[in-house]
Parts: C-alpha cells; structure tokens; sequence
C-alpha cells in the first residue's frame, strides 16, 4: 500500500536532513532506495558498465552535496534523484564528445556542428515538464512510471520489489497514463 504523499512528503525531507547533516546511515538508505534505479539509467546511458558503474558514484556524490537543497514541495525525491541523475548523465556524455572533438580540431569542420543544441534544450525542457507532471500523481503511480519508463524495469519487476500484486502495478500504470494524458492535453509517446 502507498504511503500518503504529505507522509511521503516528510519522510523523504527527513532522509534528505539527515544526509545534509552528514549521517552515513542516511547515505546508505538513499542508495538501498534509489541505487538500482539510478544504475539502470546510467548503464543504458553510458558506453561502459565501468563507466555506468563510475556514473552512480558521482550521482550519489552530488545527491549528497546537494541535499539540503531537496523540497519535498518543488518535487518528490524519486523526481528530484532522477532529474539530477538524468542531467549528470547528460553533462558526462556532452563533456565526453568535447573530448573527443577536441582531439579532432585539425579535421575540417563539419557542417551543422550543434545545430542539435537546440533540440536538447527543448528535450530536456520537455522532460522536466513531464517530471513536474508525474510529481502530481499519486505516489504507487508516480514510483511505477518512473520505475518503468526511467528506469527499464518490467511491470513484475516493479511488483515484486514493492511487494504489491501485478494487476494492481498494471491498474497503476494504466491510471497515472490516463491522467498524465488528461493533464497535458497530448498523446505521450513514453
């Protein structure tokens, strides 16, 4: 059963001041709760597992840095670890291509060259918006949403590790797409 969301709401502040105010424990409980998600979207996102591997240490680092910055009324922590786990991926993966085209500066310049800057920026403007969005939906729908279009997982995947019935992650799924439908106004293509 889903946890209340003002419920949800406090007891993941608390997780976050207890990580701001350094206690290890509290490191450890966000990594237990969000650390095979985060692993799973780095190695889709990543060349390398070593490199995915390399990727949830540093997203936990900054998870860490940043945790007294967490406001459980701009974003619910599952939304707030993905965004900054999404835009981390994003920063290495841009800085690892200005490696490697800076090693190839004596070439001719291609044409177009960040002509795509702009799709990025209108596809990173469009997942927040939907992020901001999915932070509306009851907490069982938002955490199924988030495990299976972010993080790859399968519907029973979901379901066993929240210890809750298939159909019932089924029904979730179905009702957080309705209403993300309704509230936006467009088909997504999740």
């Amino acid at each position: 059963m889903a946890v209340p969301r003002a419920t949800q709401g406090q007891i993941d502040l608390d997780l976050m001041t207890r990580i701001a105010s350094g206690e290890e424990k509290a490191v450890e409980d966000l990594y237990d709760r969000f650390g095979s998600l985060v692993y799973r979207l780095a190695y889709q996102s990543m060349p390398t597992r070593a490199e995915a591997e390399d990727a949830v240490q540093e997203v936990f680092v900054r998870l860490w840095k940043t945790a007294d910055r967490f406001d459980p009324k701009r974003a619910a922590l599952v939304t707030w670890v993905m965004l900054i786990t999404r835009r981390h991926l994003v920063d290495k993966l841009r800085r690892s291509r200005a490696r490697v085209k800076a090693s190839t500066l004596d070439e001719a310049p291609q044409p177009g060259v960040g002509a795509g800057e702009s799709e990025r920026f209108e596809q990173d403007e469009r997942f927040e918006a939907l992020m901001e969005r999915v932070n509306t939906l009851p907490e069982l729908q938002r955490t199924v949403i988030v495990r299976a279009y972010l993080g790859g997982q399968t519907l029973r995947q979901i379901g066993e590790e929240l210890n809750t019935p298939l159909g019932t992650i089924k029904s979730a799924l179905s009702r957080a797409l309705v209403r993300l439908r309704e509230r936006s106004g467009e088909e997504f293509a999740l």
